[in-house]
């Protein structure tokens, strides 16, 4: 597994362990949490500049399938950190673009070469991706639902492109678009635009790849929202990731949030 922040690396590898898989972590130093080493059965830590010693470690170990797990922060990509590796460097030169897809498919295709398998993200953790209906016990307003299904097409329409795969509406009004950032900055950015009771809206790409850059939604995304004075959650059914969804719920039913699967 190629380790990133957050719990979805931890989620991942206790549904792995859950089907008798042997994990070996490569965790990103500065992203991956320090957690993950007691739910893996061994982890390498790697800076990202240290790029071409992943293939070698996995090599070593005997490794044939390999799974994404977690996001590398974006603006590492601007960083020193890229000048450190020439393998890194070759490889973002060769693509044409820096949009997520672009950059996972190039990886994608430098571990095939290698004589690897990328499975899918979603591998070992079908249980955490919602069904449509509501998931709390609040349903959206009427305005709300306006809101959930002017900004669906739109946040389609981005995540066709590739630009992000979230928007935030407020009364059939764009007031904030994904992109590099990622969707807690979106919705800290709403909430200084908007002041209150907007909807976050995400979506899957039209033809999402699987195997990376799935759409991830969890506590932290529920806490946001609370705090830039969000009412209400979108996301797409069966092709988004929900983690600790328990707790996300809890929090949201308290604070009177809505939160549904479309």
């Amino acid at each position: 597994m190629i380790a990133g922040n957050r719990r979805f690396p931890i989620l991942f590898s206790e549904g792995a362990k859950k089907k008798d898989c042997y994990i070996v972590a490569v965790a990103i130093k500065g992203d991956t949490s320090y957690k993950l080493r007691k739910y893996v059965d061994k982890i390498y830590w790697l800076a990202l500049s240290d790029f071409s010693k992943l293939f070698e470690i996995f090599k070593n170990e005997g490794i044939t399938k390999i799974a994404m797990a977690g996001q590398i922060s974006p603006h590492r990509l601007f960083s020193k950190e890229i000048d450190k590796s020439q393998e890194l460097k070759e490889l973002l030169a060769s693509i044409k673009d820096k949009r997520a897809d672009t950059i996972f498919g190039a990886m994608a295709e430098k571990l095939k070469e290698s004589g690897f398998e990328l499975i899918d993200s979603t591998t070992f953790v079908e249980d955490l991706i919602p069904g449509q209906g509501a998931i709390t016990k609040r349903t959206p307003y009427f305005g709300e639902w306006e809101d959930v299904y002017f900004g669906l097409e739109l946040a389609k329409a981005i995540a066709y492109l590739d630009i992000g795969q979230a928007v935030a509406v407020k009364h059939k009004a764009i007031v904030a678009v994904e992109a590099l950032e990622g969707t807690d900055n979106l919705i800290r950015r709403a909430g200084r635009i908007a002041r209150d009771n907007f909807v976050i809206v995400k979506v899957s790409k039209p033809m999402q790849d699987v195997r990376f850059d799935m759409p991830v939604v969890g506590l932290n995304t529920i806490r946001n929202i609370i705090k830039a004075k969000g009412t209400c959650l979108a996301i797409e059914a069966a092709k988004t990731i929900f983690i600790d969804k328990e707790a996300s719920v809890g929090l949201a039913d308290r604070k009177g949030i809505s939160i549904v699967a479309v």
